[in-house]
């Protein structure tokens, strides 16, 4: 046989190996992900099942992408990469932390357009954006018309910014020149970094509503939480919610709204049929230490608001008198509970820093899994102000599983740092979780930074279960008489500072026994954990041969598939992960050019096309790892 012919033949055998039947790219559902959170209810969940835990292995980088956003050299900034795009016909839309605003092909990568808002980010300390939003004038015509489908964003230095989807033109009949200052009735501001937007708006019918992040541990006297909902068109305030307690007086139309009360620094969600917005709130300013004003009653809480008036609905606080800052961090998941007895009941879960779920009646806020309230510990400098009781939920299962460490769960690499991390944990207060903070160095465990964070949950409806990655790394607070105003924490208007620092051994590991991060699936009609498998290894973070499975702290969230996976990156390990839905395994891992902490999404932009898994990888400021601004997407072969 000729070399031409066993050529011919030898590329026949290899495109049969790669045939449709193989690569199914026809056939199945096509799903988009119009939304932050795959939809209004922040499920995070994919109805697409082209990628199988069959098929995932042979995925592919399709296109990469770069904003071009990095610290340059002799600046003094942190980023954080934490960007999700969302789909809009065949384009993705994205932000990259200092409002770079990009239009991206969603089967090429290639760029569209792009718009700079270059916000001031004197003042912020992480500088951030989540995401963005897409809006259509749904009047007889008018979303063909220039800026009749819209980009709205939000800035570190918070503007509102309303972008034409098409050009990326910003719409002049939208506040001033395209933007909206949010910095309007808000008082006096030191530094613009100190209060802007990080999440993505949340749009229904023609409002865009948005809350915003403020600074934490800084001042007492801190601009005020307030959540506005805004025209689409004109960008003329609708309605607002300002977080102050029932029975403050309202807020006289032009006068700047109440002072340091809580925020909605996170996504939110909608229930569209009953028209509810669901907001997280954080807590009241200065966070470690309650203000002069109690403004505790919304504080570390959910509210349900009727979205088209903000009139409130309901609210459940998470957290009494909050001066852990475990504010709530992530975008309410509403899911339909199938409740004993075969009743569908709408429910939103809500993950906390503290690392417990709570499972609430969407309607009412009444729980639906047995939630307790339980004596906590007292004292420290803030005695008066402790709460006695903290509710516990007692379902679902804790995906943390310890809440107070004891000398057995010290650990490290040797017998020395490991007896390290013993001496030094003898020196600590450590009652548990809610241990008050004082002039004592107190172990906290989880830290602020969860337990979950702002990457939430994920829902898989046809299996029932429950997706969330989580933190288990402790930390060391304490409070200490006030010296300046100099540092990251000065809590300016109190007599004291925080001092925070973490809980390592001498060769800079967690002084806890791993896994340090987990990925865990909770059965929802059981409230039991299905599995729970370490997430990340040491690489990236110790040299080799000190590369083991011990999972690591995780920023970003999960998605999960009808095709049985759920993606992950989060980790401090440079790679994007696929594990098996029904059985915790991990079925693919690709390498990354710096690591993903921010949550990834899936489309198909067709019956034909491929199904495509995004992510962006641009490293985090918090976990001092390398820096970059990379959106990378994967799919089968052609």
């Amino acid at each position: 046989m000729g070399k031409a012919r066993i050529s011919l033949v030898a590329g026949l055998l290899v495109a049969s190996c790669h045939s449709p039947a193989h690569y199914p790219h026809a056939g199945g559902p096509v799903d988009g992900w119009g939304k932050w959170g795959g939809d209004d209810g922040g499920l995070h969940y994919s109805a697409n099942t082209q990628i199988t835990p069959a098929n995932v292995h042979d995925l592919k980088v399709a296109w990469t992408y770069r904003t071009g956003d990095l610290v340059t050299h002799g600046e003094k900034l942190g980023l954080a990469v934490e960007a999700t795009p969302i789909l809009v016909g065949d384009t993705l839309f994205m932000c990259s932390p200092r409002a770079r605003i990009s239009a991206v092909d969603a089967a090429t990568g290639r760029q569209k357009w792009m718009y700079d808002a270059h916000p001031d980010t004197n003042g912020a300390t992480v500088v951030t954006c989540r995401g963005v939003s897409y809006w259509e004038d749904k009047r007889p015509g008018a979303s063909s018309l220039a800026c009749g489908q819209r980009i709205f964003a939000g800035t570190i230095d918070g503007k509102l910014l309303a972008l034409d989807a098409r050009t990326g033109r910003p719409c002049a009949d939208f506040g001033k020149s395209g933007q909206v200052n949010l910095h309007d009735r808000l008082g006096t501001i030191e530094q613009p970094g100190l209060y802007g937007v990080s999440s993505a708006p949340t749009i229904y019918g023609d409002l865009v509503i948005t809350g915003s992040k403020i600074i934490d541990f800084h001042n007492t006297d801190m601009p005020g939480g307030v959540v506005r909902a805004f025209d689409a068109r004109t960008g003329a305030e609708r309605w607002a919610w300002t977080g102050a307690p029932p029975g403050t007086a309202a807020t006289e139309t032009g006068k700047d709204y109440p002072r340091s009360t809580p925020n909605v620094w996170g996504p939110m969600s909608v229930d569209v049929q009953h028209k509810l917005l669901f907001l997280p709130t954080g807590t009241p300013q200065i966070d470690m230490v309650m203000g002069a004003k109690d403004w505790d009653h919304f504080g570390s809480a959910l509210i349900a608001l009727d979205i088209e008036t903000g009139a409130l609905r309901w609210s459940y606080q998470f957290v009494h008198k909050d001066v852990w800052d475990y504010d709530t961090p992530s975008q309410p998941l509403l899911f339909d509970y199938k409740a004993p007895g075969g009743r569908i009941v709408p429910a939103v879960a809500q993950a906390t820093k503290m690392g417990y779920i709570f499972v609430l009646d969407r309607m009412t806020g009444k729980p639906l899994m047995p939630v307790r309230e339980m004596p906590v510990p007292q004292g420290g400098v803030q005695a008066d102000q402790i709460a006695p009781t903290q509710p516990i939920p007692l379902l679902p299962e804790h995906p943390l599983q310890k809440m107070r460490l004891t000398e057995d769960d010290m650990w490290g690499f040797t017998p020395i740092d490991r007896h390290a991390c013993v001496k030094k944990f003898r020196t600590l207060r450590n009652e548990g979780l809610f241990t008050p903070i004082g002039a004592q160095s107190t172990l906290v465990y989880p830290t602020s930074l969860g337990g979950m964070d702002w990457g939430g949950l994920s829902y898989d409806p046809q299996r029932n279960l429950l997706l969330v990655n989580s933190t288990s790394v402790p930390g060391i607070l304490k409070l200490v008489p006030h010296a300046g105003s100099d540092g990251y924490s000065p809590l300016n208007g109190t007599p004291f500072r925080l001092v925070h620092e973490p809980f390592l051994s001498p060769f800079g590991a967690p002084c806890v026994r791993p896994p340090w991060g987990r990925l865990t699936a909770i059965d929802m009609g059981t409230g039991r954990r299905k599995w729970d498998v370490p997430l990340g290894t040491s690489r990236d973070m110790a040299p080799w041969p000190l590369w083991f499975k011990t999972g690591t702290p995780n920023q970003g969230g999960t998605t999960v598939t009808a095709g049985g996976l759920v993606f992950v990156g989060a980790t401090t390990d440079q790679f994007i992960r696929a594990f098996s839905t029904e059985t915790g395994k991990e079925v693919w891992r690709a390498r990354l050019p710096v690591t993903a902490q921010a949550t990834p999404m899936t489309y198909r932009l067709g019956p034909n096309g491929r199904q495509y898994v995004v992510i962006s990888a641009g490293g985090h400021t918090s976990f001092k790892n390398k820096q970059g601004d990379y959106v990378i997407a994967y799919a089968l072969p052609e």
